[in-house]
């Protein structure tokens, strides 16, 4: 029999949570950064345009962020990184110190033989949020590295009486288009890097400004005559270097402009105390109290991660480059990139309209410049090139979830144009979907996936539209909304593909096909956040959605079919490590036993997440992952984006307090605590019990 004997109080208090330390000292960058977390360690602002950190590897899968735990070569420190992503890209501008010999290559070809790449130590390597440091072994050679939001600051401590060098490195990582390398004076260099990686057309610019003249300079040029490599020599002086870096997407006078403005001059440790000072800000959000120090490192560790991205992309004056790759301005607003929409629509957005509502209003802004300039809302944007991955048009989500919450600093005749247009597209089975009601698998991969993220971002256009009052409009979506039920197959259960008007033959639920977008028929048939009453009504009623999700949960984990390397966190058939699980637990509260998933959040939280470098079930992807555990901890999870409404779980701290933008603190506090209490028993919001399990947005805010 399961125990029920904890209580949950939710209240209202204007109070104060310490947590001992600041909470940036709970911050573990290497958390991610083995397994297939894809995180990087290096120094970066909240939201920050520069990420200045390690390489370490140069290709692969598990090379996505440009470092993984398991390497013991660092090849140089670059400016640009994605976090979690599962696509490569980035990694702009390495600069490598060393000593001895001219050398022009990293030494990945040769085992590291003769290379400019140094072996490393963990035990002489240190993360923390704004900072990394590392011993390079093989020159004896301590880097630092810090950033503002734009700008990053090299320090380097060179063994005493040894010639100081550096190599700069425009050829690194992806495949370089086009590339200058210049001196602008005696300490100064500017340059370019247009490169073709995801990003198809990724304009980078940079300056770097040197603590001192090089007593030599030598270029290596690529058979156009472009400089794409420099060596630099300082001869055997003081054992410092100091390298100051600004960069911009815009142009080099960008670039130029922003270290002055962010970086002026040459006090490392004011910039690294400013960066933890920020860091430290937008932690502070949301203070907790656990008797668990591990706890604390993983929940700060995640709010962090979630704060990584999206990154900024508009200089200081304002200007960036738009997806017409023509330069704009905005006076009032930061632009921004790197929207991974598939995975953070789901956790990383909503989190951000309870903790970032001035950003979240920047990044819809972000959105309708896209479709101004290029006549679509973004799917997975990346340094304004619109990759195309991922399935779904979930900006729609995004846009209809913060405007139900509030959240309404944009156009929102525009908006309502974008979301209409991303809709009647005819690409990635659009045409079917409107045409027949679903996408049949002889057209089109994917094609229960897509149909059934079409239907819910249909029903986000639907309430964005009901809420403007265009009412015709509005029954069309929500119309199309529903054809999630033309691929729900009675006899099996599961949401099946077509096949020529019927059902593909051998249809096994357990099996990987392209059918389904990173997943199986398990992992993806309950992907109805938008309409579960509709979907226990197709099952034959709440009983049976229990029995279903009973099922997931405790059948066995294999698979069968194509291999597909992000299926992991395996619970039965649900697998955390990818999205489209995340909100499985979830629905036991529609069911007349919610305490089944307070025992699966439970065990997410507990067993999934881990204070180490394989501490995360899957790819991080741009904050997802982590976001998904910073809103479960605290009891409570944005179940369908584009609803006010949040789904309670069950918390994993003894309290917490989430400092809100408008000067108002929500409280959650829990009775009877202890880490053998894992249910539920009542809750009350301000001292009244509430007889749902469930809490509006809008009694959060208040």
């Amino acid at each position: 029999m399961r125990k029920v004997v904890r209580i949950l109080l939710i209240s209202f208090f204007v109070s104060s949570v310490s947590i001992g330390q600041s909470p940036s000292e709970y911050v573990n960058p290497f958390i991610g950064t083995g397994g297939h977390g894809h995180t990087y360690p290096g120094a970066s602002a909240p939201f920050g345009m520069i990420q200045l950190s390690p390489d370490t590897r140069l290709e692969g899968w598990d090379g996505c962020g440009g470092y993984h735990y398991s390497d013991s070569v660092i090849y140089g420190f670059s400016h640009t990184h994605l976090s979690g992503t599962g696509v490569s890209d980035y990694g702009d501008l390495l600069i490598m110190p060393f000593t001895g010999e001219d050398r022009w290559e990293n030494g990945a070809a040769s085992g590291n033989k003769g290379g400019y790449g140094s072996g490393f130590s963990h035990f002489l390597e240190s993360a923390s949020p704004g900072y990394y440091s590392v011993q390079l072994k093989d020159n004896n050679i301590r880097a630092e590295l810090t950033t503002t939001t734009r700008c990053g600051f090299h320090k380097y401590t060179y063994p005493q009486g040894k010639n100081r060098k550096i190599i700069i490195d425009l050829e690194h990582r992806d495949k370089l288009l086009d590339s200058d390398l210049m001196f602008l004076n005696d300490s100064t260099i500017i340059g370019k890097r247009i490169s073709e990686a995801w990003a198809t057309n990724q304009h980078f610019y940079f300056t770097i400004k040197i603590s001192e003249p090089p007593t030599d300079r030598r270029f290596k040029k690529n058979k156009d005559g472009k400089a794409t490599k420099l060596i630099l020599e300082f001869g055997a002086g003081s054992p410092q270097l100091f390298l100051k870096v600004g960069i911009s997407f815009v142009d080099i006078n960008g670039a130029r402009k922003n270290l002055t403005s962010e970086m002026p001059d040459w006090n490392f440790e004011r910039y690294k105390k400013e960066t933890a000072e920020k860091w430290n800000s937008e932690l502070s959000k949301i203070s907790i109290t656990t008797t668990s120090e591990n706890e604390l490192k993983i929940f700060y560790t995640a709010l962090y991660h979630s704060y990584l991205n999206p990154n900024t992309f508009s200089d200081f004056d304002g200007r960036y480059r738009g997806m017409d790759h023509e330069i704009h301005h905005s006076d009032r607003r930061t632009q921004y990139t790197v929207f991974s929409l598939w995975d953070t629509f789901r956790s990383t957005h909503p989190l951000f309209t309870i903790t970032q509502q001035k950003r979240t209003n920047d990044f819809i802004n972000t959105f309708l410049n896209h479709y101004l300039q290029s006549g679509k809302l973004p799917v997975w944007e990346l340094a304004a090139n619109e990759t195309n991955c991922m399935i779904g048009y979930h900006s729609v989500s995004v846009i209809a979830d913060a405007y139900v919450k509030g959240i309404r600093d944009f156009n929102h005749k525009v908006a309502l144009q974008a979301m209409v247009h991303s809709a009647m597209q005819n690409n990635s089975g659009l045409a079917d979907y409107r045409t027949q009601g679903y996408i049949s698998s002889e057209n089109e991969s994917e094609s229960v996936s897509k149909t059934l993220e079409y239907a819910y971002d249909d029903w986000c256009i639907a309430v964005f539209a009901d809420s403007l009052g265009f009412d015709s409009l509005a029954s069309v979506f929500y119309q199309r909304s529903q054809f999630y039920k033309n691929i729900y197959n009675p006899a099996s259960t599961f949401m099946q593909p077509r096949f020529n008007g019927g059902w593909k033959n051998n249809f096994k639920p357990e099996e990987v096909t392209f059918d389904y977008t990173e997943a199986n028929a398990w992992q993806y048939s309950m992907f109805v956040p938008h309409d579960v009453h509709g979907l226990m009504e197709l099952l034959g009623g709440k009983q049976k959605l229990e029995l279903w999700l009973d099922e997931l949960f405790t059948t066995s984990s294999e698979t069968t079919g194509r291999e597909q390397a992000d299926i992991t966190g395996l619970i039965g058939q649900y697998a955390h490590g990818n999205e489209p699980s995340h909100h499985m637990a979830y629905l036991y509260n529609f069911t007349s036993n919610p305490w089944k998933g307070q025992k699966y959040i439970h065990q997410i939280l507990t067993t999934l997440y881990y204070n180490d470098p394989d501490g995360l079930s899957g790819n991080e992807d741009c904050g997802q992952m982590s976001s998904w555990y910073v809103l479960s901890s605290l009891g409570f999870y944005s179940f369908a984006p584009g609803s006010d409404i949040y789904l309670l779980g069950k918390p994993l701290h003894e309290s917490a307090q989430i400092n809100l933008e408008n000067g108002k603190t929500f409280f959650v506090k829990t009775t009877n605590f202890n880490t053998e209490n894992i249910y539920v028993k009542r809750v009350l919001l301000n001292d009244v019990q509430l007889d749902r399990n469930y809490i509006y947005h809008h009694e959060i805010k208040k």
